[in-house]
Order: structure tokens, then sequence, then C-alpha cells
């Protein structure tokens, strides 16, 4: 039985892990640990609206399991020395340097994993794969372990997770399925065993699934593809809507309610963002390119290709709306995080379109719930458009939605927080310059409402 779990990085995946795994299974210890002080001390703040990370029922399992068999610490060496399981829950960002720049996965961060892992052990270890990996990276985990360790044993396991942002606790405690990959050895098996125990604790044993390593790893890629294909493939129709007078709300619910195709992921919107999808499909790709399969590669390229294209559409829009300038405009820009019910700002749609519209010399004013300002300058800053000065003189972070509004040519709804709907539009419509404009990027907004206050209502594919 496994007694102590230790988990390395403290992430948006690792917290919340194994924040339920905490929760579900009282009798196993459970150490998160990250390099990251700053990150671990709020892990640890005695107000839990200090997390850093914001997921919808995440504070009441971190309350209810912290100091009893919750730990979250610094000390990476001894929480790895002491478990019997250790979860690598790092970044895997997209390489920026080198072979497969822009596409493959850059593994230096899992590397160092495993290399502390074999330093440190002082007995037989079961490795749980839980970033997102490449195919095949089990086995390199494993080389790295068994040459450069102690003469100990180690199992590697894959454990992908299937976490939608926003509703990762719910995910976590209610699963679709659990999916453990591992060696068909007798050794690998009861690995495999050990760890379908754990989950066994609050999910039923016909929604964990197990495979061999290779179809685990590469069932996580394909599952984000496949996603992202269907976000990509409704936004593309929604310009074909616009242009025909059809409505791609009503088109999502006529071909969602196909039992075939299903009704998931069929919201048309300014764009997908996040750590997984963007970065999931170029890893598929480059794994294609690396085996020659290059239709292969580019069918699923062309997936990236129309989400950038949706942003960028996006914002020739609201140029083209506004008289063919934005210069001098004050535009507000009502949510950076990519999704709702999350603080998570990678690669969302938001970075791109305020980089855009500064671009085209608009005075950029931003509101977020959750996003904390140097994140939003952080985001706005990677990219090398301009310098951090340039950046800070051109778009402004604002503590409120009113302030943010008030005198703006336009207002973008580019995340689809549920607060939005219920601000006092007509309010917000007195304060703003006239005409009066919103663009509506998630179809969030009651168009007929707006309309009737005295708005220009632009949304997403009608």
């Amino acid at each position: 039985m496994i007694k102590n779990i230790c988990c390395i990085g403290a992430g948006y995946v690792g917290g919340p892990t194994m924040a339920v795994i905490a929760q579900k299974c009282p009798h196993i210890k459970v150490t998160v640990v990250d390099l990251n002080e700053k990150r671990i001390a709020a892990w640890n703040d005695e107000d839990l609206n200090n997390l850093p990370i914001y997921e919808p029922g995440l504070a009441n399992v971190v309350s209810e399991s912290r100091g009893r068999n919750l730990f979250f610490s610094t000390d990476v060496d001894s929480a790895i020395d002491s478990a019997d399981m250790i979860f690598i829950s790092v970044n895997t960002p997209t390489k920026n340097y080198g072979e497969g720049k822009g596409m493959a996965a850059d593994l230096k961060y899992i590397e160092l994993c495993a290399r502390q892992i074999a330093r440190v052990s002082k007995g037989n270890k079961i490795v749980v794969e839980k970033s997102t990996l490449p195919v095949r990276t089990a086995e390199a985990i494993k080389s790295i372990l068994e040459n450069t360790g102690n003469g100990f044993k180690f199992q590697i396991l894959s454990n992908p997770e299937f976490l939608a942002e926003g509703t990762a606790v719910r995910d976590l405690q209610k699963p679709d399925r659990v999916l453990v990959g591992g060696e068909s050895s007798p050794e690998g098996q009861e690995a495999i065993i050990k760890l379908v125990d754990i989950y066994a604790n609050w999910v039923s044993k016909d929604r964990i699934l197990t495979t061999n390593v290779w179809s685990s790893e590469l069932s996580k890629l394909t599952a984000n593809a496949f996603l992202a294909q269907r976000v990509s493939s409704i936004n593309a129709l929604s310009e074909l809507c616009e242009k025909t007078g059809a409505d791609v709300n009503e088109v999502a619910r006529a071909i969602g309610m196909d039992s075939r195709i299903g009704s998931k992921f069929l919201k048309a919107s300014v764009g997908f963002g996040g750590s997984c999808f963007q970065k999931d499909i170029l890893n598929l790709v480059y794994i294609a390119k690396s085996y020659g399969l290059n239709e292969v590669a580019d069918y699923w390229e062309q997936v990236i290709i129309m989400n950038d294209y949706q942003k960028s559409r996006f914002s020739k829009n609201i140029v083209k709306t506004l008289y063919n300038t934005v210069s001098g405009k004050k535009i507000a820009l009502l949510g950076w995080s990519f999704k709702k019910d999350t603080n998570d700002s990678r690669e969302s749609p938001a970075i791109y379109v305020a980089n855009d519209l500064m671009e085209e010399q608009a005075s950029v004013v931003v509101f977020d719930p959750k996003v904390e300002e140097t994140q939003i300058y952080s985001d706005l800053n990677y990219l090398g458009t301009r310098s951090e000065i340039e950046n800070k003189k051109g778009l402004k972070v604002s503590s409120s939605y009113v302030d943010a509004c008030k005198d703006a040519h336009a207002i973008l709804i580019v995340t689809e927080w549920d607060t939005f709907k219920s601000y006092d539009w007509k309010n917000i419509f007195d304060q703003m310059k006239k005409p009066a404009f919103i663009f509506d990027g998630r179809n969030l907004l009651n168009k007929k409402e707006l309309e009737q206050i005295g708005f220009i209502y632009k949304a997403i594919g009608s």
C-alpha cells in the first residue's frame, strides 16, 4: 500500500490533483514540492483567498486536508526520499530554441526531476508522469533513473490529466475516466495496481482504464488535439455565418444534437487559449514530421493556423468597425484569463487582441476579476513586440470595470466570466463615448437588451 506521495510541481495540475487525492485518501501523506518559494508560501497562506491558483471549490478541498495529510514544501529532497510514489507535474513548454523550436516539447524540467529523483532515492520508487509529455518520454525517464541512480528499481507510469481549468476540482472528484499506463512486466503491473487502488478510493473501477505507457501518453495529446480541432472547426464556420446571415449558435445547436457529434466544444469564440491545446497540437505536429508523416502534420497544424486567424480576425473587425482607426481611442478589454473561473492566462486570446490593437495605437484598458496586473504585463512583454516601457504606456490595468469602461469607445468581451452578464450596462453605456460599441468575443451577453440600451453590438458568428 502506498503511504507517502510526493508531487514535484505545485502548479495548475499538481496542486489541485494532490489536494483531491489527499481529501479522498486521508490515510496517505501527500507532499507537494516546488522550488518557487513564493508559490509554496501562497499554498500555505492561512487566507485561502491567497492560493496561487483559482479554481472553484479548491479552497474548501485544501482547507479540509492541509496540515492533516496535505503539505506544501520547498524541501524537494526530503519529500522524494520519504515517498513511495512520486508524481512529476512540472511545466513542459514548447521549445523556443534549437531542434524542434516552436513545436517540440521542452523536456529539460522533466530530465532535471528524473536526475534529482535518481540522486536522492534510497529505495525503489514508482514514478508517475502527470505532465503532458511526448510519446516515449517514459522510456527516457527510466533510462536516466536506472543509469544515474544508486542501483534501485524504478517503475514509470503514465497518468495524464484530463482537467478543464475552471472545473478542475469537479473533474478530479468525478472524472469521466482515469488513465494509467505502465509496463507489461509483473513489476509494471504491480505498480499499475498500486496507482489504480489510490483512485479507487473514490472512482469506480469501470472508469479506470489501464494501457501500456505509449498508448497513455499519446491519448493525452490526442484528446487535446480533438477538442482543439472542434473549437477551430466551429470558429471557421463562424465567419461563414457572418457572411451568409446564419447564426453560429443555431448551427452549433443543430449539429450538437447529433449523437455522433455531441454538443461540447462547439462554442464559437475569439479563439482557444490555455497551456494545453496549442502546445499539444504542436507536439503532435512535430512527432508526425519526425516520422516523415508530413500530410498528417499539415492537417493538425491547420487547427493552430485557424485559431491564430480567428484572433487576428477579431482584432481587424474592431478596427474596421471603428471607422478604420483606433488610434488614440480608449478600448476596454474585459477578461484576460484564457477562460472563466481560472486565473491562468497562458496563450489567452486577450494577449494577442491587446497586442494587435496596441499596434494600431489604441489605448487599451484591461479588467479581469482574477488575473493580477503583474501577470498581464508579463504576458504582453513575453511577445517582445515592444519594450516594457511602451507596453505600460499603451496598456493600463484597472481594478474596476466601471473605470475601465468609462469614456471608452468600445468594450471587448474576451473572457466569458459570468459576472460580466450582471453588470449595470445602462450605467456603463451612459459613461461611454458615442456611438458605444460592444464586441462580444464569447457570445456572452444579451444582444437584444444591449441594443435596446443603445449599444452597437457585434458578436462572433452572427
